[in-house]
């Protein structure tokens, strides 16, 4: 292999420097990343290639890739090596000030709405029930609270659950209630099926649990029954992870047929759903869950991190009471409880119609910007769907992903690549997603996607030539 094509200088000399040797080749290789010479969505050397290639063991750059990921710098996928990141504000430290700052079109966040004054309300009708405060500071049961419970069930209702109390257990999020799963059916070695194109954070907790990560090919209805019927056979794994309703980067939702013919696969071959239903929640009428056809072999989870307030950080977990008992087990060796108070809160805006309302202010706001966003784009061909915030943008030649976000970077814009998204040895497609619910107002927004039009419309040399 050629380390040429990777731009890395190897010629420097460890021995000469005055840091343990992992330190000064990672402060090589964030130098290389910070000046350009290495491109968002490129792939570093393979450990083994880069360790010969210095002298050094292959835990070194093993633990000099490892400080790249924590600078934000660099991501490692499960299976198939690690890759340069988008540098932006929020993942390398910059001190740009507020007044410079990129406009930001790849994070993730719920736009403010009201939660303030509805925050208010919750607190004010908590102070004045004594007991319920005083309940809110002692330990509770890691399942969570009858009442708790109860109000995550009625939650759950909305995705066609089937709202029993004994059914649900309440999380930090969805992100707490999927490491809880995994926890509890996962070992390391073992092999989880997901989407091609699948959710960030469940790539970070499968690489930090050992779990090999196999994506799987997707069409505009979402996952394909055959590739998981063929995946569950040949890899012989119980274990999967879906986002049929607003899918999360593509912004498809699966339909009903297709869902019934997942469920027969899942069915067939014994195998565990965790399913993702976060973004789902910003209908009024969201589909069905793939879970209420196979409630036994199911773990639903929510949360409204993306639909009324990212602080808040609720989520609840659906499953069947046996498994739902083993990880609460594994919630208690984690954190030995949910923090009672955020429950209380979200349990108030939902007893209280407070939910409803932000989801309601939610879904308007997205909409505006939606509105925004398909008349800046007009004449681009680009993939959306109603409630939801983001965009899904394949690129025409000659751009390739990497070079895009780095150009729309150079002109202050930020957006995320589809190698962000990649699950396991998938190829990532040639294609961008763009969020619109961060930017702080609707006339940065337009100001961002007239960049992105700029930019797509107008390739460097550089670029146009190869």
């Amino acid at each position: 292999m050629n380390l040429n094509e990777y731009r890395v200088n190897t010629a420097f000399d460890l021995e000469q420097e005055a840091v343990p040797k992992y330190q000064a080749i990672a402060s090589e290789l964030a130098l290389t990343i910070r000046n350009g010479q290495l491109a968002a969505g490129e792939k570093l050397p393979p450990h083994r290639v880069l360790a010969h290639r210095l002298g050094v063991t292959t835990g070194t750059v093993s633990r000099a890739y490892a400080s790249l990921e924590r600078l934000g710098l660099a991501t490692a996928r499960v299976g198939d090596g690690t890759y340069v990141r988008n540098l932006d504000t929020d993942t390398v430290g910059s001190t740009t000030s507020p007044q410079t700052a990129p406009i930001d079109l790849a994070h993730n966040v719920a736009i403010p709405t009201d939660e303030v004054h509805a925050l208010r309300l919750a607190f004010t009708q908590l102070g004045q029930d004594p007991e319920r405060l005083a309940e809110v500071l002692r330990y509770q049961p890691e399942t969570g609270t009858k009442r708790h419970r109860a109000a995550g069930a009625q939650w759950l209702r909305r995705f066609g659950a089937s709202g029993a109390a004994k059914r649900v257990l309440v999380t930090h999020g969805a992100q707490h209630a999927l490491a809880g799963v995994l926890r509890t059916i996962a070992r390391p070695g073992d092999t989880l099926l997901a989407e091609s194109l699948s959710y960030p954070g469940m790539l970070s907790l499968a690489r930090s649990l050992r779990l090999q990560v196999i994506g799987l090919e997707m069409d505009d209805d979402g996952l394909l029954p055959d590739a998981l019927d063929r995946a569950a056979q040949t890899f012989n794994t119980k274990l999967l992870f879906c986002a049929p309703t607003l899918h999360n980067p593509t912004t498809g939702t699966m339909s009903a047929a297709r869902r019934h013919d997942i469920a027969a696969v899942i069915k067939r071959r014994g195998l565990f759903l965790m399913e993702d239903v976060v973004h789902a929640a910003i209908l009024d009428k969201p589909p069905a869950a793939i879970s209420t056809l196979v409630p036994a072999q199911s773990f639903l989870m929510s949360s409204m991190s993306k639909v009324m307030a990212p602080g808040l950080r609720v989520g609840y977990l659906e499953a069947s009471p046996e498994w739902l008992d083993k990880v609460a087990a594994s919630i208690r060796t984690d954190c030995w409880m949910v923090a009672p108070l955020m429950p209380e809160i979200a349990t108030y805006w939902l007893e209280s119609g407070e939910a409803q309302r932000l989801i309601d202010l939610q879904r308007e706001r997205i909409g505006e910007r939606l509105a925004l966003a398909r008349s800046a784009l007009a004449g681009i061909d680009f993939r959306w769907s109603h409630h939801h915030p983001h965009l899904w943008l394949p690129l025409p030649p000659p751009w390739r992903a990497g070079p895009f976000a780095a150009t729309l970077r150079q002109a202050g814009v930020l957006v995320r690549t589809a190698d962000q998204f990649a699950a396991g040895r998938t190829p990532s497609p040639n294609a961008v997603r763009i969020s619109l619910n961060t930017v702080s107002s609707p006339e940065q927004l337009v100001i961002g996607l007239r960049a992105v039009v700029s930019v797509l419309r107008n390739p460097p040399a550089s670029v146009a030539g190869v």
